[in-house]
C-alpha cells in the first residue's frame, strides 16, 4: 500500500451547493464558481507533488483541516487551542471539506471517488490555515494512468 500527502494553502472550503439556473427555458445546474476554482486549487497542489500518480481501488483519504484561532480568544483559550484542547466548531462541516476534497482528486488521484472505502476528516487549529490530505492505496499500473489521461 502506498500513500502520499500533498497540503492545500489557505483557509478550508466545503462543497457549495449546486446552483441552478434557467437557460432559455431549460434549467441548468451548475457548480458555483467558488467551489470550482477551490476544487481546482486542491487538484494543482495534488498534481505538483504527486503527477501521474493514481491509485487503484480501495483507497484511504484523510484530511486535515486547519483553522485559524480567532482573534478574539483570550490568551488562555488561544492556549487550549494551540494544545488541540478546543477544537473548531466553525463551518464549512466537516463532511463539505470531505465531499470538496473527493471531488477535485477524481480523475487524478483515483478513477472516481465511489473507491473511496475509508474516511476520515479531522478540524484543528493551528498557525497556517490549510489543508493536509493523505491518500492511500495501491498504485494504478502506468499505462492505466496514461490510458486514463487521454480518455478519462
Amino acid at each position: 500500500m502506498e500513500r502520499v500527502i500533498f497540503e492545500v494553502p489557505g483557509k478550508p472550503q466545503g462543497k457549495g451547493r449546486p446552483r441552478a439556473s434557467v437557460v432559455g427555458g431549460h434549467a441548468r445546474m451548475y457548480t458555483p464558481a467558488g467551489t470550482a476554482s477551490y476544487e481546482n486549487k486542491i487538484m494543482l497542489c495534488y498534481q505538483q507533488r504527486h503527477a501521474g500518480v493514481r491509485f487503484a481501488p480501495p483507497i484511504v483519504l484523510e484530511v486535515d483541516a486547519y483553522f485559524a484561532i480567532p482573534k478574539s480568544y483570550p490568551k488562555k483559550k488561544a492556549a487550549l487551542c494551540n494544545q488541540n484542547i478546543l477544537r473548531p466548531t466553525c463551518k464549512p462541516d466537516m463532511d463539505n471539506i470531505a465531499k470538496t476534497v473527493a471531488d477535485a482528486l477524481n480523475g487524478v488521484a483515483y478513477r472516481d471517488d465511489s473507491a473511496i472505502v475509508e474516511l476520515r476528516v479531522a478540524k484543528w487549529y493551528g498557525n497556517l490555515e490549510r489543508l493536509v490530505v493523505h491518500v492511500s492505496g495501491d498504485l494504478e499500473p502506468e499505462e492505466e494512468v496514461v490510458e486514463g489521461l487521454h480518455h478519462g
